[in-house]
């Protein structure tokens, strides 16, 4: 479909669903649709499917702007042509149409094993193209880290799942691939990966990534760049640590298989658990859950558990985090409704976060209900 016609087919399904007193549910693949809240209120879907494509691309200033419904994998696949990439990773969950797309990328703004060196998904969107709630087309940021004057919006929509506007243009900054990639592994307990892994990322060492996996007792850290960086780099992990490289092809399948989740870590222990992701600062101890995975230094561990909501919540703000219910597990007994998924925000927060709603969606029109109630 034309992309001019399909977004002037958007602004119309906006003004009916107004004019009906209907809300937007925005969708891609939807790969991502477990993540969040339900929408609380009736809503009309609008898929970005049709609205797909890369807009443009120059490798040499490592920019590229590409629409919404653009599946993520053709995305990376355009990339790789010049041996370049998204850094921060993004899960790519195999949804019921396929696999996630650009707008659902943004929207969630999650980030993948690699988020531990290269920073977050907000960090590389340079500039938006949104469709607001007024039916106007409004363009934030561009092609460049720094013309941001005022609120960064662009960044704002990172992760507001669809809640603020629809999504249509994206300009992401991509990076070069390494030279050089490797994963070592080694058997070690939970507090004493905790501490390993932390101690080497304050050492000028080429680590993008680390996991620790609870059912086997191994701490698996990914190193990429230089070649002669990255084989000092195992070398001095074979020799202080008894590490073990780890095939290239089997070390590729683990790491997406974290990415994307498929991993055994992810499967889960009966219909009553509910996997919970702990965001909490990398050098806390080992929290009373025993993290069936722990990612990212220590800084994203995830938990398998049939305990209320609240104590998950009150768990990790203890630590100076916060817990997210990824999936929800079936109810125990006279376990009360879970009002959102997310740790309940400050008074302040949580005023902010209306506030933004009320200025760019008075009417609730975009995914309502999905960051939370009345958001």
């Amino acid at each position: 479909m034309d992309p001019a016609a399909w977004v002037e087919q958007a602004q119309k399904t906006l003004e009916q669903a107004r004019s009906q007193g209907l809300s937007l549910d925005l969708q891609g693949h939807g790969s991502k649709a477990f993540y969040g809240n339900s929408l609380d209120r009736p809503a009309q879907p609008l898929s970005t499917l049709d609205y797909a494509g890369l807009v443009s691309y120059d490798p040499t200033e490592l920019v590229v702007v590409v629409r919404a419904g653009t599946p993520i994998s053709v995305l990376e696949s355009a990339l790789a042509e010049h041996q370049q990439m998204l850094a921060f990773d993004p899960p790519q969950f195999q949804g019921p149409r396929g696999r996630g797309t650009v707008g659902g990328l943004v929207a969630t703004g999650l980030s993948g094993p690699r988020r531990l060196q290269a920073g977050a998904c907000r960090d590389y969107v340079l500039g938006l193209t949104v469709l607001g709630a007024d039916g106007e087309l409004l363009r934030y940021g561009g092609t460049v880290m720094k013309n941001v004057a005022g609120y960064d919006m662009a960044r704002l929509h990172t992760g507001g799942l669809g809640s603020l506007g629809l999504v249509l243009d994206v300009s992401l900054k991509v990076l070069p691939r390494p030279a050089a990639t490797a994963t070592v592994a080694m058997t070690v307990s939970e507090s004493e990966a905790l501490l390993l892994a932390n101690q080497s990322l304050a050492q000028p060492l080429p680590i993008v990534a680390t996991a620790y996996e609870a059912a086997s007792g191994r701490l698996f850290i990914q190193l990429a760049g230089a070649q002669a960086a990255v084989r000092s780099a195992q070398a001095l992990f074979a020799d202080r640590h008894s590490a073990a490289s780890i095939q290239p092809d089997q070390a590729n399948d683990f790491w997406i298989s974290l990415r994307d989740q498929t991993h055994p870590a992810f499967q889960s222990p009966s219909d009553h658990h509910s996997l919970w992701r702990l965001s909490v600062p990398t050098t806390t101890p080992v929290l009373s859950d025993a993290a069936v995975l722990t990612e990212w230094a220590g800084g994203q561990r995830w938990v398998w558990s049939t305990e209320p909501a609240q104590a998950l919540f009150e768990r990790a703000s203890a630590v100076g985090g916060h817990a997210t219910c990824w999936r929800r597990g079936r109810a125990v007994g006279s376990e009360q409704p879970m009002r959102s998924v997310f740790s309940p925000l400050s008074p302040v927060l949580a005023q902010l976060h209306q506030r933004l709603k009320d200025e760019l969606d008075a009417a609730r029109l975009f995914n309502p209900g999905r960051l939370g109630p009345q958001l």
